[in-house]
């Protein structure tokens, strides 16, 4: 008869093995079943087998994924497929992924986990590949309809004074944000796939107060009517009357500047037909008798000039009179001088 101590050892022995192969046969069973706590791109698909987990994320993140990305701006949209996209995941690799980390430990370790119902705590993220170069196509349409460029003021002279046109802002895609908005929406299942654009203003180079800063006094010399306007700030404020060169010695029209200013100028005679030769290049001082120029002087190009005139010639005033200058009276051109700035504007008309 066998002792009580052998039998005890025996039975011991079988309840191991049998335990032993239940938990294999246990863990057999659950090869194809994901662990509880396996969570894949925010899916939980803990306790399914592969094909029902596959099926799953296909719903979950795949489908999602596949709707198509929409931007609008004001009454507009564009539209990015995810054919277009070239959207594609690694799902079913994923899924042997989780399968794998179910597998991790050994197979107590494993069954454990299955018959406590312990979690794993494995979160994967799956690989969701697409096209950038679909999304710069997409951005680069956005762009062409959005963007709108800056205006520029610019001004024209005429006899009636400076004409000018006014600046406007332009418009321009925020595409750096945009890409990232994007980008960051098409990979996600759960994020908004309808974007609204948003834009900034481009301020244009030269702007309508920079226009008339920059034209801050300006002169229109009407020859018709024998009339010179000093503008400030694009607007009149000051009408004299003058006279211009004769006819063969016309005042030039034309755009200018003033060259230079001087008070009682020196006159160098000119090489002109109506100087004695033995005379041209003669220099007469200012404020003499002799010097035509009188009191203020205002040069405008190569020789020709604003200048006053001796009193015995007021009368010439109102017509066409001069050698080329653009002659005033003393009085005018001396109330003239200070207003007008070297580099001032002055059109000929």
């Amino acid at each position: 008869m066998r002792s009580k101590p052998l039998i005890a050892v025996a039975a011991l022995v079988a309840a191991l093995l049998i335990l032993g192969a239940a938990t294999m046969v246990y863990d057999h069973g659950r090869q194809d079943t994901i662990a509880p706590g396996v969570i894949v791109g925010g899916v939980d698909i803990g306790g399914l087998k592969h094909d029902a987990a596959a099926a799953k994320l296909r719903r979950q993140i795949l489908e999602p994924l596949r709707r198509p990305i929409v931007v609008d701006h004001g009454g507009r949209r564009w539209q990015l497929s995810a054919r277009e996209a070239r959207i594609a995941t690694n799902l079913d690799a994923t899924v042997d992924d989780a399968l794998a980390r179910s597998r991790q430990g050994n197979v107590l370790q494993r069954s454990y986990r299955g018959l406590t119902g312990e979690k794993l705590n494995a979160h994967i993220k799956p690989q969701v590949t697409f096209s950038d170069a679909a999304v710069i196509r997409l951005l680069d349409r956005v762009r062409r309809s959005v963007n709108r460029p800056a205006t520029n003021a610019t001004i024209k002279f005429a006899v009636s004074g400076p004409q000018t046109t006014p600046s406007h802002d332009g418009l321009a895609l925020d595409a750096t944000q945009l890409h990232r908005r994007i980008n960051a929406a098409i990979v996600s299942p759960t994020a908004t796939r309808r974007m609204s654009a948003t834009t900034h203003h481009v301020a244009p180079k030269v702007s309508s107060q920079s226009i008339v800063q920059q034209y801050g006094t300006a002169l229109i010399v009407n020859r018709e009517a024998f009339k010179l306007t000093v503008y400030k700030d694009l607007k009149p404020v000051k009408t004299y009357s003058v006279a211009i060169g004769a006819v063969g010695l016309d005042t030039p029209a034309g755009l200018y500047h003033i060259q230079n200013k001087a008070v009682d100028p020196a006159w160098t005679k000119p090489n002109s037909d109506w100087v004695p030769k033995d005379q041209r290049g003669d220099v007469v001082p200012g404020g003499t008798a002799a010097n035509p120029l009188k009191a203020r002087w205002l040069g405008i190009f190569n020789g020709a000039g604003i200048h006053g005139v001796d009193p015995s010639e007021y009368g010439t005033i109102g017509h066409a009179a001069s050698h080329g200058c653009v002659r005033m009276r003393i009085p005018d051109v001396e109330d003239l001088y200070p207003r007008v700035p070297v580099g001032a504007p002055i059109f000929i008309a």
